[in-house]
């Protein structure tokens, strides 16, 4: 009740309330103003681990007060706090309740039951497919729906080719500046149009009996028999920990395992990236129609970037180019869950792959590509819409915040996120953030009274030197103008969290005091 409450409050803000207020903080905080979390900023600036870092805060209500600030204007690595915008955007454009379209579709013709020619998955961006998220369906049941759509059409057989077809996002799969070595994981896997399991693939790993000796490596789940995969890793020496990159690329069906595995640790699962999204779901998909008695005589395939049907499990070389998407007899259409569903999990779990899916289809959308360059010129376009001045604050690349080429000042955050209580979504949208000391936030503000971790909502983001948290305090009294929008970005911070992040509380929950 109390949180229905707080979205309430918040949705009837009225517009353009913060917007005279926001240079505000261009004003100094006078000494005898300083309230408690503005002197202890000051505070820990001048100790370590802070001191040497790169570092910025702003905190202001909405009346316009300003009641922290330390280098509001520098621009940090934003990391995983990116996804507040991401989320936020587009489900301003597209609204809460958008859903991602699977389509069945086949080229040829049916007769005396035999479809002659291929049945196509026509991914529409869904990334929930497989996912096991208690979101979407189960797998199985997923695809006895789309099994439904051949039995209602009398299809008992394909005489052909079972090909996903993932042409609904263009261009390349992951954004060319992400890391070499976090592309090979489960949080910097890409995607097209169709996907699943997150374009995850769990891979078990164990040590080998002697130093030196080569790391036990086996594939879980999903099979991906078209993809030869290399084992070079190898076991390292005691407390040396997991050091193990799988590296991977959709140019070719090879996969190669680097790294060290330390003798001392115990088997374990690895999650890495999955380049081959549509051909695993079309054979997901081909190994349940099999177990219904329905035949696919020519396999599975995919398509490449040209549109070309790539063969698989052979792999290698390409044969005809695919009909158009328009051009396909339709069977029938499944959806995704809702946005606003997609949303929640992308910002609780801080899901990169879901942030991209969001990134990608608000482009495509928009302008009809889903490419990178064009992904960024709609996520501009869409910040505009908010009334966001983006002439300064902020350089965008991503989505999800794995690029160390975004950079955004606290500041643009605070603005972000007041235009966003100025939207219609905005009621959605706060229920997609994070409290502290609930779910992912559960060890956040431990010493904190529950009522005033109750009244903050916020998001993290997290890489090697980084720790940011963004959000919004609700004031303990109902009054709307005193609504604080933060945000605390840490960046080239060597420290451990376990530092890091009490410092970063303490200024929240001062902040959350003074409301």
């Amino acid at each position: 009740m109390k949180r229905f409450l707080t979205i309430l409050l918040l949705s009837l803000l009225p517009a353009g309330l913060f917007a005279q207020a926001l240079p505000a903080y261009q004003r100094a905080i006078s000494k005898n103003a300083k309230g408690y979390a503005q002197r202890y900023i000051e505070l820990v600036d001048q100790s370590e681990p802070l001191r040497s870092a790169s570092w910025g805060v702003f905190a202001v209500k909405l009346s316009g007060d300003t009641l922290a600030m330390l280098a509001p204007e520098r621009k940090l690595i934003p990391a995983s706090n990116m996804k507040l915008i991401t989320t936020g955007a587009a489900m301003h454009f597209l609204g809460p309740d958008f859903r991602w379209k699977t389509k069945l579709a086949y080229s040829g013709t049916i007769q005396d039951g035999v479809l002659q020619g291929d049945l196509y998955l026509v991914g529409g961006g869904d990334p929930t497919i497989g996912s096991r998220d208690t979101i979407a369906p189960a797998t199985e049941t997923l695809f006895s729906r789309w099994a439904a759509l051949l039995a209602k059409a009398g299809i008992r057989k394909i005489d052909g080719r079972l090909i996903g077809d993932g042409r609904y996002f263009d261009g390349p799969l992951e954004m060319d500046e992400w890391s070499y070595q976090d592309v090979g994981t489960y949080y910097g896997t890409g995607g097209n149009g169709l996907c699943f399991y997150r374009n995850v693939q769990d891979i078990d790993v164990a040590a080998g009996d002697r130093v030196g000796d080569p790391v036990k490596v086996t594939v879980r789940y999903p099979e991906t028999p078209w993809v030869r995969l290399t084992n070079r890793a190898k076991t390292g020496k005691a407390k040396t920990g997991d050091k193990l990159y799988l590296f991977c690329t959709d140019f070719a069906p090879a996969a190669e395992m680097r790294g060290t595995f330390a003798i001392d640790r115990k088997p374990k699962k690895e999650e890495c990236s999955n380049k081959y999204g549509a051909a695993t779901c079309a054979n997901e998909f081909k190994k349940y129609l099999e177990g219904k008695g329905i035949t696919i005589t020519k396999g599975i395939a995919d398509l490449d970037a040209e549109g070309m049907i790539r063969p698989l499990p052979e792999g290698g070389g390409t044969t005809d180019k695919a009909p158009e998407a328009d051009a396909l007899t339709l069977l029938g259409t499944t959806e995704s869950p809702t946005l606003a569903q997609v949303a929640y999990l992308t910002n609780h779990r801080s899901d990169n792959f879901y942030a991209e899916t969001l990134l990608r289809t608000l482009s495509r959308k928009r302008s009809g590509t889903a490419v990178y360059d064009s992904c960024r010129t709609a996520l501009t376009d869409v910040l505009k819409n908010l009334k966001i001045n983006m002439s300064y604050g902020a350089q965008i690349v991503d989505g999800s915040g794995l690029g160390r080429q975004n950079y955004i000042a606290p500041e643009f955050f605070c603005r972000f996120l007041k235009a966003m209580m100025d939207s219609p979504v905005f009621p959605d949208y706060i229920q997609t953030l994070g409290q502290p000391g609930l779910d992912s936030y559960a060890d956040r503000m431990s010493g904190e009274s529950p009522a005033l971790k109750d009244r903050i909502y916020y998001k993290s983001g997290s890489m090697n030197g980084v720790r940011c948290y963004s959000g919004y305090i609700v004031p303990s009294d109902g009054s709307k103008e005193d609504t604080i929008v933060f945000s605390v970005m840490t960046n080239n911070c060597t420290a451990p969290s376990w530092k890091v992040y009490p410092m970063i509380d303490r200024i929240i929950a001062l902040l959350a005091a003074e409301n």
